[in-house]
């Protein structure tokens, strides 16, 4: 994915979602060279993992300017932009199977893992806080840093600003045309 283009660059791509136990989806991660950091171990540990039902979604990324916020926006602003647009927050459970599905991500122009804002080359799942807690995971990102893909935890809260070229994945409903 390069730009505001989707997932494999399609109109919108179809990803398959939950299937797996814990146990296997970890397995699967680690047989495609997945790493993770200590947040998406901990995500990975969150119920919503216990045994979710497999079923298909359909993925597209689009950046918070996309979604007519040029100046960027707090999450709850980014989030409620993009339902404006007809599209839906992902599942939790979206974050390892879209990157077990997203072989073709191009490198991060850097390599910096960690800096107080969105990583470059990172593509955020737009999904609900699954806690208040500042210090606890809100989501997962995915990025490609000197080959080698990545599974990534992060903490925000809701005073930090997605900037505008920041890079977020969707779901399009069921029976509707890619939205936004």
């Amino acid at each position: 994915m390069s730009g505001t283009a989707d997932v494999e660059c399609s109109a919108d791509s179809a990803v398959r979602v939950g299937g797996q136990s814990r146990t296997e989806l970890r397995r699967s991660l680690r047989d495609a060279g997945v790493r993770l950091n200590a947040h998406a171990e901990t995500l990975l540990a969150h119920p919503a993992f216990d045994d979710p039902g497999e079923r298909t979604l359909r993925i597209v990324e689009r950046t918070v300017e996309d979604l007519g916020l040029e100046e960027g926006a707090v999450q709850s602003r980014v989030f409620a932009a993009a339902r404006s647009l007809g599209l839906e927050l992902c599942p939790l459970v979206a974050g390892p199977y879209l990157r077990l599905a997203l072989t073709d991500q191009a490198d991060a122009p850097d390599s910096v893992l960690s800096a107080g804002r969105a990583p470059t080359g990172a593509i955020h799942l737009a999904s609900e806080p699954i806690s208040d807690d500042v210090e606890y995971p809100k989501g997962f990102y995915l990025r490609v840093v000197d080959g080698q893909s990545w599974l990534r935890g992060y903490c925000c809260d809701d005073t930090y600003v997605w900037a505008p070229e920041q890079r977020i994945a969707f779901v399009v409903p069921e029976g509707r045309p890619s939205a936004g």
